[in-house]
């Protein structure tokens, strides 16, 4: 993806943090912009901040498949065909798994991964009929690869999105579509509040609001990086065809020490067997070549 001009992008939790920093990059590239949210306030204050005849506001409940597809018909009837796809809309619930209620997941992983998935079932085989090539981005963490026992729901869709993205990834090679996913770390961003906009159809929450820890939440995204920064990396991945996206270098050496520790935990000293390996072969193989395409796909 080398040119960004004149594309329309479409991005999801658009009005705040992360968001709002890819809709002003995108600005800046040339593109035309539609941010999606949930929350109108938000909307209106963000277009009011981005002054750009380019772009567009959505109110958008990213769970509702019957909304994302009306949401994604008038971004492309008012600013022409989106081949830019942002998944970037999220929620956090600080607790445990164990500690949580059915209403909890759906909640949850209703924007996290279901959010997710709207947007690559919307907007994808419209890419696809087109012909013109894109690239998705699917905003993951790294809680796509770090876990805690809180937040137990956000990792889990975390790790879902990160398996849909890879998969997506190479299916979509031979069609000219880029998918990456964006690990970041802390942001300045609104995320602590997302039980500000809860639905009060999944109200029954597993564990009262800790508005004291919510508070302190507040005071370390304050020192996040930037919004800007992560967008202007994200950017520069894009036209590279990166898959990972990591903006936080401090992840690094915790990856690495978490990796050597799962293979410590294969077993020593044994070898499959040899029927077993005529297919492990071959899947292995595959698998190198998928990724090896991707990555030479846009080359």
């Amino acid at each position: 993806m080398r040119e960004i001009a004149g594309r329309t992008a479409f991005i999801t939790g658009g009005a705040n943090g992360i968001g709002l920093g890819l809709a002003r990059a995108l600005l800046a590239e040339g593109a035309k912009v539609a941010i999606a949210d949930i929350r109108q306030d938000s909307l209106d204050a963000a277009l009011k901040t981005l002054g750009s005849e380019q772009v567009i506001g959505l109110k958008l409940d990213v769970s509702s498949r019957e909304e994302f597809a009306a949401a994604a018909d008038e971004a492309e009837d008012r600013l022409g065909p989106v081949s830019l796809l942002f998944n970037n809309a999220g929620v956090n619930l600080f607790q445990t798994i164990d500690e949580s209620t059915y209403d909890d997941w759906d909640w949850v992983l209703g924007v996290n991964l279901n959010g997710v998935i709207n947007g690559v079932q919307t907007f994808l085989p419209r890419m696809k009929d087109r012909g013109k090539g894109g690239h998705v981005v699917n905003t993951g963490s790294m809680a796509a690869f770090l876990v805690s026992p809180s937040p137990g729901i956000y990792t889990c869709a975390k790790f879902a999105v990160r398996a849909l993205s890879e998969s997506l990834r190479y299916s979509l090679t031979s069609h000219g579509i880029g998918v990456s996913l964006l690990c970041p770390g802390l942001v300045k961003s609104n995320i602590h509040a997302s039980d500000a906009i809860r639905p009060q159809n999944l109200e029954d929450r597993g564990k009262p609001v800790d508005e004291a820890f919510n508070a302190q939440l507040a005071k370390v995204h304050e020192a996040g990086m930037e919004p800007d920064e992560v967008a202007a990396k994200t950017i520069e991945a894009v036209r590279a065809n990166k898959f990972y996206i990591f903006t936080h270098p401090e992840f690094k050496d915790e990856l690495k020490e978490i990796f050597n520790e799962i293979l410590d935990d294969f077993p020593k000293g044994e070898e499959a067997p040899a029927h077993r390996m005529v297919f492990e072969r071959g899947r292995r193989e595959n698998y190198r070549r998928y990724r090896e395409a991707s990555r030479k796909a846009q080359d």
